[in-house]
């Protein structure tokens, strides 16, 4: 008699877990990298699904997906797989560049007028040999 197991099926796109994959462990769906919150910082029982906004690499060069809960906003990272969806997080990774937190049509002007540090006002008092300089900022 074959045993009745549940297999693992992502809340957020339904992807179902084959029986080789339902073996292992799943911090996320390979598919869609998206995850369930089980606890909060507090160790409270969140449930909020954990949508995938970046990727890091480790100093060991390992890959994390950064992920932030629905439900409480927590953030928090796990670790990439093999199985993990390419495409998508090629696409998670390249967002920061092709959706930029400013106007893209505004950068010329944001990069021209960029200055690092206190700007300063100088004017001459005197014009004598040791002229003195008024610094306003």
């Amino acid at each position: 008699m074959k045993e009745n197991t549940k297999r693992y099926q992502c809340p957020n796109c339904g992807w179902t877990a084959s029986e080789e994959i339902e073996k292992e462990h799943l911090e996320h769906c390979p598919n869609c990298l998206s995850g369930i919150h089980e606890t909060d910082r507090e160790g409270n029982p969140c449930g909020g699904i954990l949508e995938p906004v970046s990727v890091w690499i480790r100093e060991d060069d390992k890959w994390e997906i950064i992920s932030r809960c629905s439900f409480c906003g927590e953030m928090v990272s796990a670790r990439m797989n093999e199985r993990d969806n390419r495409i998508k997080v090629l696409s998670i990774a390249s967002k920061p560049l092709s959706s930029p937190p400013f106007p893209v049509e505004r950068i010329e002007e944001l990069t021209r007028n960029r200055i690092i540090g206190p700007t300063y006002n100088v004017s001459v008092a005197e014009k004598s040999s040791l002229a003195a300089l008024i610094f306003d900022y």
